[in-house]
Formats: C-alpha cells, sequence, structure tokens
C-alpha cells in the first residue's frame, strides 16, 4: 500500500540540522504515527512521504517555508513562569512548552526574571534547512475515526 491521503503511517526518523548534526532521532522508541493530510506533519517531510510504501528508506531535505517558517525577528513575548513546561530551572538557550490557543508550541528561552521569562516565540527550528532520514515502518488504511478527529491512534499516535 501507498502512502496517500487518509492513510495512516508509522516511521522512524533521525533529523539533522544544516552542519550534519544530529538533533533528534526517534529510534530509541516507538515510530511516530501520522494521518497523512490532516496537517500533522511538516508539509516537506508529509510530500515526501506520498507514494513511498512499507520499507521505504529514504533522505529529504526541507527548506524553512516547508519546515517550521522562516525566522520572525524580534517575536519575543512576556511569559509568566507558570506557564512554561519542561523544567523546574530556566536558563536562556533553553526550549521550553507553552499551551497556546493553537495548541501547544515550542518556544526559546531569551532572559529569565523572577516571575516573568521572556521567550522567543519562534519554533527552535524556524529558518533552519533540515535534513530527514526517513524509514517506513508501516503504512494502513485510516479509520473512520481518526480520520473524523484528524490524527492517527494508537502506538505513536494520539492516545485518548
Amino acid at each position: 500500500m501507498k502512502i496517500d491521503k487518509n492513510t495512516v503511517v508509522q516511521f522512524h526518523y533521525v533529523l539533522k540540522d544544516d552542519k550534519g548534526n544530529t538533533v533528534e532521532d526517534s529510534r530509541a522508541s516507538d515510530p511516530i504515527a501520522i494521518l497523512v493530510g490532516h496537517s500533522n506533519m511538516i508539509v516537506g517531510v508529509e510530500n515526501a512521504l506520498m507514494g513511498k510504501q512499507k520499507g521505504d528508506s529514504f533522505s529529504v531535505t526541507v527548506a524553512p517555508q516547508d519546515g517550521y517558517g522562516e525566522y520572525v525577528a524580534g517575536a519575543e513575548q512576556r511569559v509568566p513562569v507558570k506557564h512554561l513546561q519542561g523544567a523546574s530551572k530556566w536558563k536562556p538557550g533553553m526550549v521550553a512548552i507553552v499551551n497556546t490557543d493553537q495548541g501547544q508550541r515550542q518556544v526559546t528561552v531569551v532572559k529569565v526574571g523572577r516571575f516573568m521569562i521572556t521567550v522567543d516565540t519562534n519554533h527552535p527550528f524556524a529558518g533552519k534547512t533540515l535534513e530527514f532520514d526517513i524509514d517506513v515502518i508501516d503504512v494502513r488504511e485510516a479509520e473512520e475515526s481518526e480520520i473524523s478527529h484528524g490524527h492517527a491512534h494508537g502506538v505513536g499516535g494520539h492516545q485518548h
């Protein structure tokens, strides 16, 4: 079965920055699962997955506009310390998770105060060209509940 809209694909990936340094490697845990065609993955990776099938291994270079967007200068915001998730003590350069109206978002700590922290709201990979090495583990038709919910269920996907 080939990957297409409304299929669920499970895959492992190794993400490298533009210098070839490994930034993320999913192989230490279960493969991730996404429902294709429902904005669950950056466009550059989702487009590269189309037409592939179980057992395929490939690499794709993703430009910023197909990844995490261009870097926006001056996109800083002051946030109450209690809204940052991921650590108990914050230092500049650390990546935190904040909940927004659009869901969870990664931000980078710029300046730490006692009650407020200044964060850069650009995604940590914004403005970067990224290299993904991808191993397709499985492909299947999506279930109706997955399509109506807009995400994959089960191992590597969304857990209700």
